[in-house]
């Protein structure tokens, strides 16, 4: 069983029953995740498991006065998917772009983000800045869900993001393609005085945490914000705003 604790926003678009969200898997349409009743090892629910793993999609086990609750008691029949916003891309789509683009590619990889809103401004401001994509976790993640979509004002119509299951072995991927990564943590060199020239990752993360341990170390390096005044942080999507936005300054200056 998956560990997948939150529940999508319930305004999200949800499609229920067995029938319906199979058709919905095979169809091909982006799925950020399914939640079904657990009905036993022989039980008819099992039967999607293999599907779910084969094309990569999220899946939690919840008791049925959960899915009562998400459709207002409509019949389920112990299933339930939520609809993803727009497809998801790969990492390698982001590569290719920054090659066509003839630009260092420039990803942002967030880290456990869970408010929508976070990931939508963030998506808001990697279009604004150019860069070529974001890379979020399959799991504890915010999805591209609705309220994602509607806070990113569109722009998750036109950003790249990828979800990936090992975020490290991504960044270590990355890293043998000659990226280069950053992560925004306290105490680090300060962002104004780091070069964030060339093949740029800028890891962000979570809320409360954090970048995480294994994710820390796997950074080539750890810079920071200046913080002047009494408050010691800043929100997730604000602190990669500025991030963002200094990589494309040095960017800017560096090709004059």
């Amino acid at each position: 069983m998956n560990d997948l604790n939150d529940l999508n926003d319930v305004n999200d678009e949800i499609v229920y029953g067995k029938n319906s969200v199979l058709e919905l898997i095979k169809s091909g349409k982006p799925v950020n995740k399914v939640l079904f009743v657990a009905d036993g090892p022989g039980g008819r629910n099992q039967e999607i498991i293999p599907i779910l793993k084969e094309r990569s999609i999220p899946y939690q086990f919840v008791d049925r006065q959960t899915l009562d609750r998400l459709t207002n008691r409509e019949r389920h029949q112990g299933m339930l998917a939520y609809i993803a916003a727009r497809e998801y891309a790969s990492v390698e789509d982001m590569l290719a772009l920054a090659e066509e683009r003839q630009e260092d590619p420039f990803i942002l990889m967030l880290d456990e983000i869970e408010d929508p809103h976070n990931l939508g401004a963030l998506l808001r401001t990697v279009d604004a800045v150019g860069a070529h994509g974001v890379i979020i976790p399959k799991r504890r993640s915010v999805a591209l869900t609705g309220t994602v979509a509607k806070t990113s004002a569109g722009a998750v119509e036109y950003v790249l993001v990828a979800r990936v299951s090992n975020l490290v072995q991504t960044l270590q991927d990355l890293k043998k393609r000659g990226c280069w990564v950053s992560g925004a943590e306290a105490g680090g060199k300060d962002a104004y005085e780091a070069d964030l020239t060339g093949s740029r990752v800028i890891v962000i993360g979570s809320e409360g945490k954090g970048i995480s341990r294994l994710l820390r170390e796997n950074c080539d390096e750890l810079v920071s914000l200046p913080m002047r005044g009494k408050v010691s942080s800043l929100n997730a999507s604000v602190a990669g705003s500025v991030m963002l936005y200094e990589v494309l300054r040095q960017r800017t200056v560096s090709s004059n």
